[in-house]
């Protein structure tokens, strides 16, 4: 199911449309079912930014795929060992923090192919490949299906290495699927106001390279009406909040009706 779940989401990504998806912070299954439930297309659980464990991302990744969801990984580092487990248990892709140089794209790219394309181990006692199972078609089926769809790769941009003129756009994302905005971290290392030209600029620039080399732009936004704003209007591939930004809203709003 996984592949198939990986080729909706590029599919639409290929005829230009906008997916939706939001991150997943919370060690809890019902909130990935909440959100194939409200119409997100995707989620992206955190790894970076939140307290979840191995153990917790690979039941979430789970769940997620048996609600007909694609769920991706957001990592602040290739572990190669890690995203073979993850995909194992049926992870739709990656999305890779702080890209800033070609060596940190070709790593991820390599932990998540076969060989010859890169340097994934192979094993078929897991439930990406039907534990192999007769039935399950065997090595042969299963690494056709991962090359005829991969998982999925998304590369954050989030320091402006692009402007000390020593590295190409080329080296960095040509092998990627989507080339992401994170607006916080570049509005930091640019020293620029978030929302504010400077940043708008350098979204722009970003969203530019996307364009140049057929890759999805996208990014994060605290709403889909915040997007437009923050540069985001045309994002393919749009992350809005968190599922904890989303509760902490919805508590407040319902502990501001309670006192009054």
């Amino acid at each position: 199911m996984t592949t198939a779940l990986r080729a909706r989401l590029r599919a639409a990504l290929a005829a230009g449309n906008r997916v939706h998806g939001t991150f997943v912070k919370l060690p809890a299954p019902d909130v990935v079912e909440l959100c194939g439930l409200a119409g997100f297309d995707f989620v992206v659980v955190d790894l970076e930014h939140s307290v979840l464990t191995e153990a917790d991302a690979i039941g979430l990744v789970r769940h997620a795929e048996r609600c007909g969801l694609p769920a991706l990984v957001r990592l602040p580092v290739v572990d190669g060992p890690l995203v073979c487990r993850l995909l194992e248990n049926g992870a739709a892709g990656f999305q890779l923090s702080m890209l800033s140089g070609p060596a940190q794209a070709w790593a991820l790219v390599q932990a998540t192919r076969f060989a010859p394309d890169g340097d994934r181990s192979v094993s078929l006692a897991n439930r990406a490949a039907g534990f192999g199972l007769p039935g399950s078609g065997g090595l042969t089926a299963f690494l056709a299906a991962e090359r005829a769809d991969p998982p999925l790769l998304v590369g954050q941009i989030e320091t402006p290495w692009w402007r000390d003129g020593g590295t190409s756009w080329d080296e960095v994302i040509a092998d990627l699927d989507v080339v992401f905005v994170g607006g916080t971290d570049l509005a930091v290392s640019l020293g620029a106001e978030p929302g504010g030209e400077a940043l708008r600029a350098a979204v722009a620039e970003i969203e530019d390279a996307a364009r140049r080399h057929g890759i999805a732009f996208g990014g994060w936004a605290p709403s889909e009406a915040a997007a437009q704003a923050a540069g985001l209007g045309s994002a393919r591939y749009l992350v809005t909040g968190s599922d904890l930004q989303i509760l902490a809203a919805g508590l407040d709003a319902a502990a501001g009706e309670g006192g009054n």
